[in-house]
């Protein structure tokens, strides 16, 4: 089990995300998101992780966004009814990441969260 959480020291759910796994002795690496940014493979395999748990991959890239951030209208207003649209909101998520609900945490590469999900982790153990 490869676990890593990618957030902002200040996101208290981060905060709560590293304590569950530290209380369950899970050896997992926090990656700041104001440091460094999760690379094009990484942001797809949460992408597509995400997918398999909602209905379409459009519906994975809305649960990935965080409405409550900052800069969410620069996202908010763009057309996600065709495949273009959604892909520019995607290509916008990439280049902002934080407008990603956070944390996110992954398992490898196949599974991954966003947000604070620790019914979900207890599933990885």
């Amino acid at each position: 089990m490869t676990i890593q959480i990618f957030g902002t020291n200040k996101n208290f759910d981060c905060k709560k995300a590293q304590m569950w796994f530290k209380e369950r002795r899970i050896p997992f690496q926090f990656i700041d998101l104001k440091e460094k940014e999760m690379s094009r493979g990484e942001f797809e395999s949460v992408v597509q992780s995400i997918s398999k748990t909602v209905a379409s991959r459009k519906d994975a890239i809305q649960e990935m966004i965080d409405k409550n951030a900052k800069n969410y209208s620069s996202i908010a207003y763009l057309d996600d009814s065709d495949s273009q649209g959604i892909q520019a909101i995607e290509d916008k998520l990439f280049e902002n990441q934080d407008l990603l609900k956070q944390p996110v945490v992954r398992n490898g590469k196949t599974l991954a969260t966003v947000g604070l999900s620790p019914k979900i982790w207890e599933t990885w153990l």
